[in-house]
């Protein structure tokens, strides 16, 4: 009696995977028609059946951490299934090295038969290793097309950010997706004015942890919370609250993010390479930053002020709203140590004062004691002495501007600056000649000693006129309508009558305190200021020798 051989039963798992991101054709590799090839091939395969399908839409073939890859290996672990079916090795995996491991190593230490249908491999029916030889092209071939893909997307979205394409999925809170471009930014008013607002309470002291308090108590939702409230699937790793509220760290964000002067700034991170999800910072250097890219919603001088007041020692006294009127900005003119504010009580009275912070902890410098009053009267002077000497300088530069002969003095030096630029490369390949000579033995060393030393001279002469032309050039040249955001600054506060927060923080750099109230103020936009006043300089040196004046007049 013949002996009846029972043909084993394996227990399989459907595999199917679908990735844009790959390169995936959408048409051919869809998950139905995965699914269809592969009940197809099975009708014919008593000795398979089906105990799962597990489907991983959207990832990536490069790695293997798909939710519904770890669920079949889970099963395969357990003992659940024993068989592994895909369409084709792609689908299975594009990750050269990870797919010969499980082929290789994790399947057969469980016992599991793959079949990858179009490749006409079935890990059960090989002959003569032949399938083991060709199954690595196969999966190098895989590799190296994701490898490809990967490479390609990458150059296509940097060939956007530089020019100028936003290609987040979320825009920056402040902002949102042009309608009719999504790679463009238009204003969202709403949150536009809540960013006002912080940068508005910033320049009037406020902390970040107050601005978040106060946001929170207006009822304000934050950034995440009102992507939700406009529909948008936005998650966030930061997440810890069922409701997200605003924090002193997301204040800081927006305060530091050069998105609301107009810049576009992209590329801050990215995975190192195709199979490393994983993103990584890069280096400043590397950043993608678009400057004058979409509409400000703060100005520039505003976003400065309060970067400046970011690195400076602001703290809030714990029974205080806001910084005092002078914080992070008074120093002690002889150490350079922060001035310290303290108050004294006198028959009742309290009278506030400035102090050197060594001489208060340490006695190394002196007191440098200044009374507030004292200060604030003497700051407020300066500021509208400064304000005059700016407005003074303003009219100036207008006058500059109007002078009918500045175009032909700017031809004629701009024509004497590209001489003296030639004549300098003339000394440069004189002194190479010079050398060449002496090491050909053409001349002593010497000679090349005495001529070298002339050709120096008379280059070093000719970069001084060269230097001294630039200058003029520079006053010809100059243009008050395209120099003159400082002095609006300062116009704008002409009628000041009173010292605030934003106005101190706004025009004035530091102040310098010396021992019997001496006081040194460094105004903001100083070297703009000293730059107008040479230019002036220069103007009045040139309207008394041109003979273009003499002509006009």
């Amino acid at each position: 009696m013949e002996k009846l051989i029972k043909t084993k039963c394996y227990r399989a798992a459907i595999y199917v995977r679908l990735s844009k991101e790959d390169g995936d054709k959408v048409e051919s590799d869809s998950i139905v028609n995965q699914k269809e090839l592969i009940r197809q091939y099975l009708t014919d395969k008593p000795d398979i059946e089906v105990h799962s399908v597990r489907v991983d839409d959207g990832y990536s073939g490069a790695n293997f951490d798909r939710p519904a890859f770890q669920q079949m290996l889970k099963d395969i672990r357990g003992g659940l299934i024993d068989c592994v079916i895909v369409k084709d090795l792609s689908r299975f995996a594009r990750n050269f090295v990870e797919a010969g491991r499980f082929l290789n190593q994790e399947f057969p230490l469980y016992g599991v038969r793959f079949i990858a249908i179009n490749d006409g491999y079935d890990s059960i029916q090989r002959k003569g290793g032949a399938d083991d030889i060709v199954l690595p092209f196969k999966n190098l071939v895989n590799d190296a097309y994701c490898r490809d893909i990967s490479v390609k997307i990458r150059s296509q979205l940097e060939v956007k950010r530089k020019k100028g394409d936003f290609i987040g999925s979320f825009a920056v809170y402040g902002y949102l997706k042009d309608p009719d471009d999504r790679h463009k930014l238009v204003i969202d008013e709403y949150a536009a004015d809540v960013v006002r607002d912080i940068f508005k309470w910033k320049l009037e002291g406020l902390s970040q942890q107050r601005i978040a308090e106060r946001l929170d108590d207006q009822g304000i939702l934050s950034p995440m919370e009102y992507k939700r409230y406009c529909g948008m699937k936005y998650k966030s790793g930061f997440q810890v609250n069922p409701k997200a509220r605003w924090t002193a760290v997301a204040i800081g964000r927006i305060l530091k993010n050069q998105f609301y002067v107009g810049t576009l700034v992209q590329g801050k991170r990215s995975a190192p390479n195709h199979k490393i999800k994983k993103l990584m910072q890069k280096p400043e250097n590397e950043w993608v930053c678009i400057e004058h890219n979409h509409e400000p919603v703060i100005e520039r001088e505003i976003f400065d002020t309060v970067n400046r007041l970011l690195i400076k020692d602001t703290r809030i006294a714990p029974q205080e709203q806001t910084v005092y009127l002078f914080s992070g900005l008074l120093f002690c003119g002889d150490c350079r140590r922060s001035m310290v504010r303290n108050n004294n009580n006198r028959g009742g009275k309290i009278y506030t004062y400035y102090m050197c912070g060594n001489n208060r902890n340490t006695k190394i410098c002196s007191s440098h004691r200044i009374k507030d009053t004292l200060l604030e009267q003497s700051v407020l002077a300066s500021i509208r002495s400064q304000i005059e000497a700016v407005l003074d300088v303003e009219k100036m530069l207008k006058r500059i501007d109007d002078m009918p002969y500045r175009k032909s003095i700017a031809s004629r030096t701009g024509i004497q600056a590209e001489q003296k630029r030639e004549e300098i490369e003339r000394y440069k390949r004189l002194k190479k000649a010079l050398f060449e000579s002496k090491v050909e033995k053409l001349i002593s060393e010497t000679e090349y000693f005495e001529m070298k030393l002339q050709y120096d001279e008379q280059q070093k002469a000719a970069e001084d006129d060269l230097h001294r032309l630039e200058k003029e050039l520079h006053t010809a040249t100059f243009s008050l309508k395209e120099n003159n955001n400082w002095i609006e600054i300062f116009s704008q506060y002409q009628n000041i009558t009173e010292l605030t927060r934003p106005v101190v923080v706004t025009l004035i750099d530091h102040i310098n305190i010396y021992e019997g109230n001496r006081i040194e103020i460094v105004f903001q936009y100083h070297y703009d200021f000293e730059q107008a006043l040479r230019v002036i300089s220069c103007a009045e040196t040139a309207d008394a020798t041109s003979p273009e004046v003499k002509e006009v007049v």
